[in-house]
């Protein structure tokens, strides 16, 4: 525990009145935490909301005429807000900040990154994907499709802890390039550049995947969770995302059989490379020797060990094959995935649990689900998609633009909210003050520990179910008591608690990263000043943060907090920083912030 002295008195070391402030004490903060997460959750998830509409068009399209609804809009669709962020919102309003972000073409490659670090004699390990993960999450002018990514991320997870990928760095970082190539893309396209990734192949071993002989079988893995976690689900969906009921028993999408016949689509991929020879498919180190580049080319098929027998699935049957055609077997798979009508509900309710709400509302989840069907959306006179189905730009704007994710009265109403994951909390601490590294490569490595760090890595899953599960109910609450969900709360407890608490109390004030001082530090100069005026500080970092939806009850804890360090006229600077430092730490470690609302 942090020794606690007078809140007025200052030390010329290191640590002063900022560290040693009563309130700063991690028992006092974890208590106020756990209580207030809880408390803001239940207000939060107290009922469901009402709109059943389910027309495509949402009403007249209100304008944003605040900086608190553009930096509301930047927590939903972005990394968080800057001031530079919410001045282009403004700028163009909602649907002009979303055309501008649609055609902003990726400039930047993870992979890229980590072929230069080889190049200069490097051996890559997993911070470096990291590394170049949170650069982007840092300064990418493409934050909508960073945010996007990092959402399909968690519903098309690979994992670096698994050992199958955790050698590959040029693989993973591939695979997050990927993603954010196909965010604004076409649902079918994103679903067959997943299925082909190798990273997704080793992950899910449906590379070196052959087809029945004797008593081996293929491989289920990639087969099961393709339709579980990244397509359909395990039942029957409305267009509302309600449940199709068969009396009181919800109907079940898939059956084992299903899962065998797609086993059998998914035999004959592997290694990318110039032939198909069997060494390739094995991945012979030497016979031939492997493509150079086969971590981060597409899965081929090698119709030699591709299943040629009747695959029957999801009322779909695939002849037998005189010619082994493993692609031709591919494309009917996945075009039947695709044109299942649960895809669009599953996914659609899926990116808002990600980017806005964890409980939408049925009619919410139906305006999405329309867009997806229909690759369009509209909202007064403005348009995108291109009339395709699973056109994905037409489902982020019905996810971001509905009426539901807009309407400011919706950050106070119940059954409205979601938690806010360690690493978004970290991503808009960066955007809000600036955030730079003085290496420019941003090293903040591994963060998994929930005891001193961020309790989340990017791309460091623990299985297959990413972090948390979308449908995850906090045990014994009143949010089950309400029959809704919080999934991010899978991922908090009273250790993570104090352990985010402890990593922000340092971030804030010493910055993150490795080195010394560490890499990427806050730039604080317009708070600091602000700083001799307690109210426009903390109305400057509820902007910024909360998107001024800072509750008067934390607002009067960080003011009285804030107030209680007094400002030396002597040595004026080290009083002003220990506000702001407070002020930041505080707002970062309430529930205000880390309830999204």
């Amino acid at each position: 525990m942090h020794t606690i002295c007078s809140p007025h008195e200052e030390h010329s070391s290191g640590r002063n009145s900022y560290d040693k402030h009563p309130l700063a004490d991690r028992h006092t903060i974890r208590s106020l935490l756990l209580a207030g997460i809880a408390a803001v959750l239940l207000a939060a998830c107290g009922g469901e909301t009402s709109q059943e509409n389910t027309e495509e068009d949402t009403g007249p399209f209100v304008a944003l005429t605040t900086e608190a609804e553009a930096s509301r809009f930047l927590a939903q669709a972005g990394m968080g807000a800057s001031d530079e962020g919410i001045r282009q919102v403004q700028r163009a309003n909602y649907t002009g900040w979303l055309d501008q972000q649609f055609a902003i073409t990726p400039r930047y490659s993870h992979r890229t990154y980590i072929d230069a670090l080889i190049a200069s004699g490097q051996n890559p390990n997993q911070s470096h994907v990291m590394h170049t993960f949170w650069k982007q999450v840092a300064v990418a002018p493409d934050q909508l499709r960073q945010k996007v990514a990092f959402a399909l991320s968690q519903i098309f997870v690979i994992s670096q802890l698994d050992s199958a990928v955790g050698g590959y760095e040029r693989g993973v970082a591939s695979y997050l390039d990927m993603l954010g190539r196909e965010a604004f893309g076409n649902y079918r396209s994103l679903l067959e550049a997943v299925s082909r990734h190798p990273m997704m192949g080793l992950y899910l071993s449906h590379l070196r995947n052959q087809k029945a002989s004797g008593n081996r079988v293929p491989d289920q893995n990639f087969a099961r969770e393709v339709m579980q976690l990244m397509s359909i689900g395990l039942y029957e969906l409305n267009p509302d995302g309600t449940l199709v009921m068969a009396g009181k028993a919800p109907v079940e999408t898939y059956s084992n059989e299903d899962i065998v016949g797609l086993s059998h689509v998914f035999t004959g991929f592997s290694w990318a490379g110039p032939d198909r020879q069997n060494g390739r498919f094995y991945g012979s180190s030497s016979n031939p020797p492997p493509d150079p580049n086969r971590e981060v080319l597409p899965m081929q098929g090698y119709p030699q060990f591709h299943s040629t027998e009747e695959k029957r699935f999801l009322g779909t049957v695939i002849p037998a094959q005189g010619t082994p055609d493993p692609d031709g077997s591919l494309r009917i798979a996945l075009d039947t995935i695709f044109n299942h009508p649960n895809v669009g509900p599953f996914i659609g309710r899926q990116l808002i649990q990600r980017m806005v709400t964890s409980n939408p509302s049925p009619g919410y989840v139906g305006r999405v689900t329309q867009a997806f069907n229909s690759g369009s959306y509209s909202h007064g006179n403005w348009r995108t998609g291109n009339g395709q189905r699973g056109d994905m730009r037409a489902v982020i704007a019905a996810v971001l633009l509905d009426s539901e994710a807009r309407d400011i009265a919706m950050a106070s109403a119940p059954g409205f909210g979601k938690v806010r994951e360690p690493v978004l909390r970290l991503a808009a601490w960066m955007r809000a003050f600036d955030a730079t590294s003085k290496s420019t490569n941003y090293l903040l490595g591994n963060t998994d520990s929930p005891s001193n760090a961020l309790g989340q890595s990017p791309m460091r899953s623990p299985s297959v179910f990413n972090f948390y599960r979308p449908g995850y109910v906090p045990p014994n609450t009143g949010i089950a008591a309400a029959n809704l969900v919080a999934p991010e709360f899978q991922i908090i407890h009273e250790t993570s608690v104090v352990g985010y608490s402890n990593f922000m109390r340092d971030a804030v004030r010493y910055g993150v990263g490795s080195n010394s001082p560490r890499d990427i530090q806050a730039d604080y100069s317009k708070e600091l000043a602000l700083a001799d005026e307690p109210d426009a500080l903390i109305d400057r970092i509820d902007l910024l943060l909360t998107y001024g939806t800072m509750s008067t009850a934390t607002r009067d804890l960080i003011r009285d907090a804030v107030e209680s360090i007094s400002i030396n006229p002597l040595n004026p600077s080290a009083g002003r920083q220990n506000r702001v430092y407070v002020a930041t730490f505080f707002t970062v470690s309430s529930p205000d912030f880390i309830v999204q609302k």
